[in-house]
Protein backbone atom coordinates (compact mmCIF):
# COMPACT_ATOMS: atom_id res chain seq x y z
CA UNK A 1 0.00 0.00 0.00
CA UNK A 2 2.37 2.71 0.91
CA UNK A 3 3.71 1.95 -2.90
CA UNK A 4 0.21 2.74 -4.25
CA UNK A 5 -0.40 5.83 -1.99
CA UNK A 6 2.51 7.27 -3.42
CA UNK A 7 1.97 6.51 -6.95
CA UNK A 8 0.93 9.00 -9.53
CA UNK A 9 -2.25 7.13 -10.64
CA UNK A 10 -2.79 4.10 -8.37
CA UNK A 11 -4.84 1.27 -9.75
CA UNK A 12 -5.61 -2.43 -8.42
CA UNK A 13 -7.73 -4.30 -11.16
CA UNK A 14 -8.99 -7.68 -10.55
CA UNK A 15 -9.82 -10.18 -12.95
CA UNK A 16 -13.67 -10.72 -11.69
CA UNK A 17 -16.91 -10.41 -12.79
CA UNK A 18 -19.65 -7.88 -12.14
CA UNK A 19 -22.11 -8.51 -9.07
CA UNK A 20 -25.08 -9.74 -10.95
CA UNK A 21 -25.86 -12.91 -8.66
CA UNK A 22 -27.64 -15.61 -10.91
CA UNK A 23 -28.10 -19.02 -8.91
CA UNK A 24 -27.92 -21.41 -11.99
CA UNK A 25 -24.26 -20.05 -12.11
CA UNK A 26 -22.89 -21.53 -9.03
CA UNK A 27 -24.47 -25.07 -9.65
CA UNK A 28 -22.03 -26.29 -12.19
CA UNK A 29 -18.83 -24.82 -11.09
CA UNK A 30 -19.59 -23.53 -7.23
CA UNK A 31 -15.87 -23.23 -6.03
CA UNK A 32 -14.81 -21.15 -8.88
CA UNK A 33 -18.20 -18.88 -9.25
CA UNK A 34 -17.73 -18.10 -4.95
CA UNK A 35 -14.09 -17.48 -5.32
CA UNK A 36 -14.68 -14.95 -8.28
CA UNK A 37 -17.18 -13.02 -6.63
CA UNK A 38 -15.20 -12.99 -3.50
CA UNK A 39 -12.59 -10.66 -5.62
CA UNK A 40 -15.79 -8.81 -6.90
CA UNK A 41 -16.86 -8.04 -3.32
CA UNK A 42 -12.99 -7.40 -1.79
CA UNK A 43 -12.79 -4.89 -4.78
CA UNK A 44 -15.37 -3.09 -4.05
CA UNK A 45 -14.79 -3.16 -0.22
CA UNK A 46 -11.18 -1.90 -1.01
CA UNK A 47 -12.71 0.92 -3.43
CA UNK A 48 -14.58 2.14 -0.58
CA UNK A 49 -11.69 1.46 2.39
CA UNK A 50 -8.99 3.50 -0.01
CA UNK A 51 -11.04 6.08 -2.02
CA UNK A 52 -9.80 9.14 -0.02
CA UNK A 53 -6.44 7.74 -0.53
CA UNK A 54 -7.41 8.05 -4.47
CA UNK A 55 -6.53 4.26 -5.33
CA UNK A 56 -8.54 2.77 -7.48
CA UNK A 57 -9.73 -0.68 -7.04
CA UNK A 58 -12.07 -2.20 -10.24
CA UNK A 59 -12.94 -5.26 -11.48
CA UNK A 60 -12.49 -6.64 -15.42
CA UNK A 61 -14.63 -9.30 -16.74
CA UNK A 62 -15.09 -10.70 -20.65
CA UNK A 63 -18.38 -10.12 -21.63
CA UNK A 64 -17.66 -13.31 -24.39
CA UNK A 65 -15.42 -16.18 -24.30
CA UNK A 66 -11.54 -15.38 -24.59
CA UNK A 67 -9.57 -18.01 -26.51
CA UNK A 68 -7.94 -19.50 -23.30
CA UNK A 69 -6.13 -22.80 -22.38
CA UNK A 70 -8.99 -23.09 -19.71
CA UNK A 71 -11.59 -22.08 -22.44
CA UNK A 72 -9.41 -24.54 -24.98
CA UNK A 73 -9.10 -27.43 -23.45
CA UNK A 74 -12.06 -27.52 -20.81
CA UNK A 75 -14.61 -24.90 -20.99
CA UNK A 76 -15.75 -24.97 -24.92
CA UNK A 77 -12.40 -26.87 -26.86
CA UNK A 78 -14.83 -26.19 -30.15
CA UNK A 79 -15.70 -22.44 -29.95
CA UNK A 80 -13.15 -20.82 -31.49
CA UNK A 81 -15.11 -19.22 -33.61
CA UNK A 82 -17.69 -17.58 -31.30
CA UNK A 83 -14.62 -16.46 -28.35
CA UNK A 84 -12.43 -13.39 -28.86
CA UNK A 85 -8.50 -13.24 -28.58
CA UNK A 86 -6.85 -11.83 -25.56
CA UNK A 87 -5.81 -8.76 -26.43
CA UNK A 88 -9.57 -7.42 -25.90
CA UNK A 89 -8.82 -7.69 -22.39
CA UNK A 90 -5.54 -6.37 -22.48
CA UNK A 91 -6.65 -3.62 -24.38
CA UNK A 92 -9.31 -3.01 -21.91
CA UNK A 93 -7.03 -3.17 -19.12
CA UNK A 94 -5.06 -0.35 -20.61
CA UNK A 95 -7.46 2.03 -21.22
CA UNK A 96 -8.82 1.14 -17.06
CA UNK A 97 -5.45 2.04 -15.79
CA UNK A 98 -5.03 4.99 -17.97
CA UNK A 99 -8.16 6.48 -16.35
CA UNK A 100 -7.75 9.36 -13.51
CA UNK A 101 -8.30 7.02 -10.50
CA UNK A 102 -9.94 8.94 -8.09
CA UNK A 103 -12.81 9.52 -10.65
CA UNK A 104 -12.67 5.30 -11.66
CA UNK A 105 -13.13 3.31 -8.48
CA UNK A 106 -15.71 0.86 -7.40
CA UNK A 107 -16.44 -0.26 -10.66
CA UNK A 108 -16.69 -3.42 -12.33
CA UNK A 109 -16.70 -3.46 -15.70
CA UNK A 110 -16.86 -5.22 -19.49
CA UNK A 111 -14.16 -5.00 -22.06
CA UNK A 112 -16.15 -4.96 -24.70
CA UNK A 113 -17.88 -1.53 -22.67
CA UNK A 114 -14.76 -0.27 -21.56
CA UNK A 115 -13.69 -0.12 -25.01
CA UNK A 116 -17.10 1.25 -26.57
CA UNK A 117 -16.72 4.04 -24.07
CA UNK A 118 -13.06 4.84 -24.81
CA UNK A 119 -14.57 5.08 -28.48
CA UNK A 120 -13.93 2.04 -29.99
CA UNK A 121 -16.82 0.59 -32.72
CA UNK A 122 -15.37 -2.01 -34.58
CA UNK A 123 -14.43 -5.01 -32.26
CA UNK A 124 -14.04 -7.51 -35.64
CA UNK A 125 -10.45 -7.46 -34.83
CA UNK A 126 -10.51 -8.97 -31.31
CA UNK A 127 -12.01 -12.19 -32.91
CA UNK A 128 -10.20 -15.61 -33.15
CA UNK A 129 -11.90 -16.15 -36.56
CA UNK A 130 -13.19 -13.63 -39.14
CA UNK A 131 -17.07 -14.08 -39.19
CA UNK A 132 -20.57 -13.75 -38.44
CA UNK A 133 -20.48 -16.56 -36.01
CA UNK A 134 -22.19 -15.20 -33.25
CA UNK A 135 -20.13 -15.04 -29.92
CA UNK A 136 -20.52 -17.03 -26.94
CA UNK A 137 -21.40 -15.09 -24.09
CA UNK A 138 -18.94 -15.08 -21.16
CA UNK A 139 -19.59 -17.24 -17.59
CA UNK A 140 -21.48 -14.61 -15.27
CA UNK A 141 -22.99 -12.79 -17.65
CA UNK A 142 -26.06 -12.77 -18.77
CA UNK A 143 -26.95 -13.02 -22.13
CA UNK A 144 -29.05 -10.12 -22.94
CA UNK A 145 -26.25 -7.78 -22.29
CA UNK A 146 -25.77 -6.77 -25.78
CA UNK A 147 -23.61 -4.89 -27.89
CA UNK A 148 -24.94 -1.54 -28.49
CA UNK A 149 -26.21 -0.74 -32.26
CA UNK A 150 -23.30 0.80 -34.39
CA UNK A 151 -20.48 -1.06 -32.73
CA UNK A 152 -19.20 -4.03 -34.90
CA UNK A 153 -18.51 -7.56 -33.15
Amino acid sequence: MPHLRNARNPHVLTLAPPLDIVPEWFAPCPSYALSKYSMSLFAMAMAIEFRLDGIAFNTLWPRTLIDTAAVRNIVAPHDLARSRRPEIMADAAWHILTLPSRETTGRHLIDEQVLIEAGVTDLRAYRCVAGTTPLATDLFVRADCGTPPGVQC
